[in-house]
């Protein structure tokens, strides 16, 4: 099962034809799936038409009567993933106006089944690119990057906020059986939650690669819901909070990762279909 995690607010004109793409995406790999739509609050018609394409298509809605972020936004929808998937199954994260493309699904599924536990589409990757992007997004952009790169060096890995991003459930059922609600921790600070989520997958031992995609940004529908300076201050409490481990709390994490990285993974360093954590969620 592959489950479609989309974040929407305010996306009445852009959900449609996204859920359609796809469906002709699923249907070219030929994969049982289930769109999951959180409804963030929105103020427009975008619960109509999530209940009026559920007709049509597999969705399941969570909605939340007010508006309260990107970081609960997708800690909801990780949570109801990791309650009901298989360990087996993908969760692949997108944007919900029309600035990812879900052609590029197909491509990131094949590299989760072939042992990869996070796929990030980048825009830096051979293949990747952005259209649309004016230079002062381009430069912050490039700029985040360089500073978690820095902070937080992984092999081969240069986007670190992308939200184009596909997983295998059983990393996001152990990093929540771990983190428990501070999986997403900074979820009041703008879209800090997208490396906040990489950066707890790195203290996993995660096996992460990128494959490369074009950020269409000039599709996009509707007004940028970034807030620079707070997702900003978001990624420097990022770096305060996790380069080092901090307290009790940080001495635990730090030993129910290294216990997941032992049963983790096989003599190959390759995930294992089937991890049972020694002590999960132990205090």
């Amino acid at each position: 099962m592959i489950y479609v995690l989309l974040p929407a607010y305010n996306e009445e004109d852009a959900i449609r034809p996204l859920i359609e793409k796809i469906a002709v995406a699923m249907a070219e790999l030929e994969a049982d799936y289930q769109v999951v739509v959180v409804n963030d609050g929105s103020r427009d018609r975008t619960l109509a038409r999530c209940n009026e394409l559920s007709q049509q298509h597999p969705i399941h809605v969570i909605t939340h009567k007010l508006n309260r972020g990107l970081g609960e936004t997708i800690r909801d929808g990780m949570e109801y993933i990791a309650e009901v998937g298989n360990r087996r199954d993908i969760v692949v994260r997108m944007d919900c106006d029309d600035t990812h493309e879900p052609r590029y699904i197909s491509g990131m599924v094949e590299k989760i089944r072939a042992g990869w536990e996070v796929v990030i589409a980048s825009r830096y990757a051979p293949g990747g690119g952005q259209i649309g992007v004016d230079w002062y997004r381009r430069t912050i952009g490039r700029g985040a990057n360089t500073l978690m790169k820095f902070c937080f060096p992984m092999p081969d890995i240069w986007e670190y906020t992308s939200g184009f991003r596909a997983y295998r459930v059983a990393l996001i059922q152990d990093a929540i059986a771990i983190f428990g609600n501070q999986f997403i921790d900074l979820k009041g600070m703008g879209f800090t939650g997208t490396v906040e989520k990489l950066v707890k997958c790195r203290m996993l031992g995660a096996r992460v690669t990128e494959h490369g995609f074009v950020l269409r940004y000039d599709q996009k529908v509707g007004p940028s819901k970034v807030i620079t300076s707070l997702t900003t201050l978001g990624y420097l409490m990022v770096i305060a909070k996790y380069v080092v481990y901090w307290g009790d709390i940080g001495a635990r994490w730090k030993r129910q990762c290294a216990e997941r990285r032992q049963v983790a993974y096989d003599e190959h360093g390759m995930p294992r279909e089937t991890v049972e954590l020694k002590r999960a969620c132990a205090a």
